[in-house]
């Protein structure tokens, strides 16, 4: 959308907030996923519910991934622009990024290949390490990942 359209469509938010777990300084765990019948490649994470906070929320969503917890590092990044949601149409995306490790060792499968699993259902979930220098922008799927991608790798020269 262009500085001078009008955003009067916009009725709600959309608040996600997501946890950049790395393996080692030059990789980053994404979730490989099938909802709302289609395939999507993104940071682990989800919508922050009402009445909880972005902490709150990112905890929960990796008890619910990962069914282990994780603790904050600390905060990475927040949309600091408008972006219109892609599923939602009245609704303006805010995604927020924390750095975070494993409270454990990892108890869940990492695989080696995208979307690892068998059937594309919905609620269809795998995990893989993506190395920092060679995954692209282009392999995630929504438009804030792709700038905290180039953000990351700016980050490891």
């Amino acid at each position: 959308m262009n500085r001078g359209e009008t955003k009067s469509h916009i009725k709600h938010f959309n608040i996600r907030v997501y946890a950049l777990i790395f393996n080692d300084p030059q990789s980053v765990l994404v979730s490989d996923e099938f909802m709302l019948d289609r395939k999507m490649t993104k940071f682990p994470g989800g919508g922050l519910k009402f009445g909880e906070g972005p902490v709150d929320c990112i905890k929960r969503e990796a008890l619910e991934e990962f069914k282990q917890e994780i603790e904050i590092i600390d905060h990475y990044y927040t949309t600091d622009y408008f972006q219109q949601a892609l599923f939602y149409k009245d609704h303006q995306l805010i995604s927020i990024y924390y750095r975070a490790r494993f409270k454990d060792k990892i108890r869940f499968k990492i695989s080696e290949k995208p979307f690892d699993f068998k059937e594309m259902k919905n609620g269809k979930q795998s995990f893989r390490w993506v190395d920092l220098r060679t995954f692209t922008p282009e392999e995630l799927s929504f438009p804030v990942d792709k700038k905290v991608l180039k953000m990351l790798r700016a980050d490891i020269k």
